[in-house]
């Protein structure tokens, strides 16, 4: 018996401006799923609903996407350390980090964070 995939995130619905990435996980959405389904990786957040919650945990400002399939089978998920989140769009490198509230949410609810590297 094959064992049981993760319910994938939502796929964005359009590539402009309106797209934003979790600044914890990366997950890559629209401003209005976030705010109708929150961030599946981080949903301790609880971002449903809460527009500076939005503004706060997401930034429009990152580089690159990947969509992943298989994160736990994906050299690529791996290799950018998101193989243990959900299916999904995900970006390469977010260059904001969250704020010390938000890392104090990740760290109690025992989820690591990890800020972006400084080049």
């Amino acid at each position: 018996m094959r064992n049981a995939q993760p319910e994938p995130a939502q796929i964005p619905t359009s590539f402009g401006h309106e797209l934003r990435a979790c600044l914890r996980c990366r997950l890559v959405k629209t401003y209005d799923q976030f705010r109708e389904h929150g961030c599946e990786n981080c949903p301790f957040f609880d971002m449903n609903d809460d527009n500076e919650r939005i503004v706060d945990c997401t930034t429009p400002n990152f580089n690159g996407i990947i969509s992943v399939m298989d994160p736990s089978r994906s050299w690529a998920a791996r290799w950018l350390r998101i193989a243990k989140f959900v299916p999904g769009c995900y970006t390469l490198a977010v260059s904001e980090t969250l704020s010390e509230d938000m890392k104090n949410m990740c760290e109690d609810a025992q989820m690591q964070y990890v800020p972006p590297k400084r080049v």
